[in-house]
């Protein structure tokens, strides 16, 4: 992809949030003590948190802060992962396990403290997130969460059926999940507002320069864009779904580990006020148990932003707003005929175990993939955790369960069949309501 020809996508985000800090492109040789690839969450939390404790950093990102998925997703701040629960994790990654899921539990209230705390305007709104069930048998999967998610203390409650039609007001869902900190944020507004404080607190950030590559010289980790090279002590790579878009020896272990979906979002005109006192009238963010999935949240315009998934030929963004539109229609008919004012995509990326990867690199070198749809709240924290370890915490403080990149095998040609899992879910989806 060449970075000089790349375009902000035609996202909500991008019309309503104001412009970004001017920031300059890589030229020459430079030097930091931790450099990190991505302006994203998760490599503007950790630049934050390394200025924080007085670490000289500099961040070399592709186009802009919160270009990538960082600033074209839904927004929602969800503190789980998308499938494995905190039995799963422990039993896979034992006490690092452990220390993770306090991690996960904390996410949401922890993205929201860093916003408070450095005044960062992202239309945030700690208002909860719902799981609903969309079928009898599944009110399994919430029974589940809550008693495992209960165990480590957060913060969540089993819905009966009534309490979900009254929070959501639709008739559509069997109960649910809900957790209080869940919420909603503008995630380009975020993006743009952390690179705001890193620069204020003598960060470094070059912009529309693209890591080809990087290696260890001399002690020191030396990364390489088109116009110029920048060197540090350590290393942190944050590039997740991206990571092979601009160079493919980036880091080609990381970029084949994770399949990149492309995430449809899309944005309503504003609701009605009386619409919105029956259609999740406390504006808490919610996303169901469908294969293909049914999300909704407001922005602070009393938009619906909402989305889907499309496969096969045609003009995509047509027809997702048809079979979004309907859909709303039928889960909250008094909705009324629906437009929608923008509709974007980007990428998510994941893994076959629907596990986040944590990788050592090398000497002082880390790097993590595998959103899994929920990087929002995780890569705020998690930037914190990888900055503790570049600082030199020890393994039995972090709450990173390390592990060795697994490239998935013939990735080129997964990456191709990947969108025709989208007919899989629909079926599995239709057989449960059925």
């Amino acid at each position: 992809m060449d970075s000089a020809n790349v375009r902000w996508p035609d996202s909500l985000w991008a019309a309503v949030t104001p412009p970004g800090p001017d920031l300059p492109p890589l030229a020459g040789d430079a030097r930091a003590d931790v450099v990190v690839i991505g302006a994203g969450f998760t490599g503007l939390s950790s630049a934050l948190h390394l200025r924080e404790a007085g670490v000289d950093v500099a961040v070399v990102e592709a186009i802009e802060p919160g270009w990538g998925a960082s600033g074209r997703n839904n927004g929602q701040v969800i503190p789980t992962l998308s499938r494995p629960d905190p039995d799963d994790i422990v039993a896979r990654h034992g006490a690092a396990g452990e220390r993770f899921v306090a991690l996960l539990r904390d996410s949401a209230s922890a993205l929201f403290d860093v916003a408070r705390r450095y005044q960062i305007e992202a239309e945030q709104e700690q208002s909860g997130w719902v799981q609903p069930v969309h079928s009898p048998g599944r009110i399994k999967i919430a029974e589940r969460r809550v008693r495992q998610w209960s165990k480590f203390g957060a913060a969540v409650e089993l819905l009966s059926r009534e309490e979900t039609r009254q929070m959501l007001g639709s008739d559509a869902w069997f109960g649910g999940f809900w957790n209080r900190t869940g919420g909603h944020i503008n995630p380009l507004a975020l993006s743009r507002g952390l690179a705001r404080v890193v620069l204020e607190r003598g960060g470094r950030i070059y912009a529309r320069s693209p890591a080809i590559s990087f290696e260890r010289q001399d002690h020191r980790w030396v990364v390489k864009t088109a116009q110029g090279q920048i060197s540090g002590r350590a290393l942190i790579v944050a590039t997740n779904a991206y990571t092979g878009e601009f160079s493919g020896s980036l880091a080609p272990e990381i970029a084949h580990e994770v399949m990149p979906v492309l995430s449809w979002q899309m944005a309503t005109q504003p609701l009605s006020e009386d619409a919105r006192k029956t259609i999740i009238p406390a504006r808490q963010a919610m996303s169901d148990t469908h294969g293909e999935l049914y999300f909704a949240r407001y922005d602070a315009r009393h938009r619906l932003v909402t989305g889907g998934a499309v496969i096969g030929p045609g003009n995509k963004t047509e027809r997702l707003k048809r079979r979004v539109a309907e859909r709303l229609k039928r889960l909250w008919p008094e909705i009324g005929d629906v437009s929608f004012d923008h509709v974007w995509n980007g990428y998510v990326g994941m893994t076959t175990d629907f596990l986040p990867r944590i990788h050592r690199l090398g000497p002082d070198a880390l790097g993590w993939t595998g959103c899994n749809g929920r990087a929002v709240a995780l890569s705020i924290a998690l930037g914190d955790e990888l900055a503790k370890a570049v600082r030199g915490h020890p393994d039995s403080e972090l709450a990173l369960p390390f592990t060795e990149p697994a490239p998935i095998m013939a990735h080129r040609l997964l990456r191709q069949l990947a969108p025709l899992m989208l007919m899989v879910y629909r079926r599995r989806d239709a057989r449960e309501i059925a």
